[in-house]
């Protein structure tokens, strides 16, 4: 036999010069091994350069008035974006979010003006729509394995027509309401700069959501069923259990930002809110976390919600339409869907 013929494979210990050709890191794939490590790093950087164009294309954006307004603006966006990362990263989507929160403050405004109900019990109320508008979603996407996508659509349609028949399609006026609906308004200094009471309570919600999604089985088990649901099913995961948890706890989050959302605005409208639901998942998917699911930080969705913060107040300061800024978030939904489609393309 010929020596070509008695060659066998490479000897243990030998790499195949093909493979070291494929594995051999050039600048751009470093670049994308970094951002697939550190998810939020790529949202961190990109507010960073918004923050500093803006700055030099208009001298008071960078004012403490200014300033101020941004973070108070996004204490609801950030709210709604914590319950989008859960639902994200399960590798579903919620298009009802907006409106879930919304049929929340309604509610709450409602029986606390209408029927007299004490604010405190108004609000536990509250909670509880959203609890039951997180059951309905988990219900049926668990239960009858519909795709989130068609069954978000579906009830985000239900909440909006349930809110206006509800309330009549009327506002209730923050003055009108008990003292502790419109609290999260309130501002009291840091510095400089006012911060509301929503914004406190939007950023403890990030901590207790980080500390549970990094420090628990249940955390993990929610990364798992959003990676690969059928290997979490066989590791003994109880998928549907942990997707309907997801949903639930998503509901509460929505109900607490439904209390945000009366402070920020000192008003409870069924027609607030129409760019919530695009731009917390614009939030989102800007802050590193994967549509696919099984990938993100919930601190990158916090940066996303800054990111879309800035954008829309820049954007205004500037003087450009409220159409041309949702343009831009649309824009911006495109490219960090084409960043993360990227950053996946990276060898595990």
């Amino acid at each position: 036999m010929t020596q070509q013929q008695t060659a066998g494979p490479p000897a243990a210990g030998h790499a195949d010069p093909a493979e070291e050709f494929l594995d051999r890191q050039t600048p751009l794939s470093r670049i994308r091994n970094v951002l697939h490590r550190y998810p939020a790093l790529s949202p961190a950087i990109v507010l960073l350069v918004a923050v500093v164009v803006f700055g030099l294309l208009n001298e008071r954006f960078l004012r403490v008035e200014n300033l101020s307004l941004i973070t108070q603006q996004v204490s609801v966006v950030g709210t709604l974006a914590i319950a989008q990362t859960l639902i994200i990263l399960t590798a579903g989507i919620d298009l009802s979010v907006g409106a879930v929160m919304i049929l929340a403050s309604m509610v709450v405004a409602q029986l606390a003006v209408g029927s007299g109900t004490p604010a405190p019990l108004a609000l536990l109320l509250g909670l509880i729509v959203g609890l039951a508008a997180g059951a309905l979603n988990g219900f049926l996407v668990t239960r009858f394995r519909l795709p989130p996508f068609i069954v978000t659509l579906g009830t985000l349609n239900i909440f909006i027509a349930v809110t206006l028949l509800y309330s009549g399609g009327s506002t209730v006026r923050g003055s009108a309401m008990p003292g502790l609906l419109t609290w999260m308004g309130s501002t009291f200094p840091v510095g400089p700069v006012r911060i509301s009471t929503g914004v406190v309570m939007m950023l403890l919600l990030y901590v207790a959501v980080a500390f549970i999604l990094g420090k628990t089985a249940w955390g993990r088990h929610v990364y798992a069923v959003g990676d690969d649901k059928e290997a979490a099913r066989l590791a003994g995961i109880p998928v549907n259990r942990v997707l309907m948890s997801v949903y639930l706890a998503a509901g509460a989050v929505l109900a607490i930002g439904a209390w945000i959302q009366i402070g920020r605005t000192n008003a409870a409208s069924p027609n607030a809110g129409v760019d919530l639901n695009l731009d917390s998942i614009t939030a989102v998917v800007i802050g590193g976390t994967s549509l696919f699911g099984g990938r993100g930080s919930i601190w990158g969705s916090l940066l996303g919600a800054l990111i879309v913060g800035v954008f829309r107040n820049g954007l205004s300061l500037a003087g450009l339409d409220v159409l041309y800024q949702t343009l831009a978030v649309g824009i911006l939904i495109i490219l960090a869907v084409s960043i993360d489609q990227w950053i996946r393309k990276v060898k595990s």
